[in-house]
């Protein structure tokens, strides 16, 4: 009797076991050692967006600045100004792809302060390029940025 019971324990306990074990890899996390730095993108040969994608203090953190494209007159150049930086906010990152949002309230103000924010995808296509969308606006083609240390 006492074998019995010793034998339906060690197999409910292995079970347990077990089950915790596949748990544990069902919910590991992505690795995001492949977003840190410092991401860049151009649009018309001038700056158009800068990402900043950090892990410190163990969980994924990151800030957007976009850059406003601009020209006095249509037969003036285009030129670039840096905006206000941002924090990239609702961070998913699933091993290839990260969303995210980031407030549109201080783009263009007075007449954005009421934006809703803007959500974003940025896949990964290579070791220090990735693509992104505007998923918001939905529209163009994806903008192909750069990863570097600094």
């Amino acid at each position: 009797m006492k074998w019995r019971r010793f034998v339906a324990t060690f197999a409910l306990l292995a079970a347990a076991m077990l089950a915790g074990q596949n748990e544990s890899v069902r919910t590991a996390q992505p690795d995001p050692s492949q977003l840190i730095g410092v991401w860049r993108g151009q649009m018309d040969g001038l700056p158009w967006v800068s990402f900043v994608v950090t892990d410190e203090g163990g969980s994924l953190s990151a800030a957007a600045l976009f850059y406003f494209h601009m020209r006095k007159t249509v037969n003036d150049p285009w030129t670039s100004t840096p905006g206000l930086p941002e924090p990239m906010f609702g961070l998913h990152f699933d091993g290839k792809t990260l969303d995210f949002e980031v407030s549109h309230r201080r783009a263009h103000p007075p007449r954005t302060l009421h934006d809703p924010p803007v959500h974003f995808r940025f896949t990964l296509n290579g070791p220090n390029t990735a693509a992104l969308v505007n998923e918001t606006e939905g529209q163009g083609a994806p903008l192909v940025i750069e990863r570097s240390d600094y």
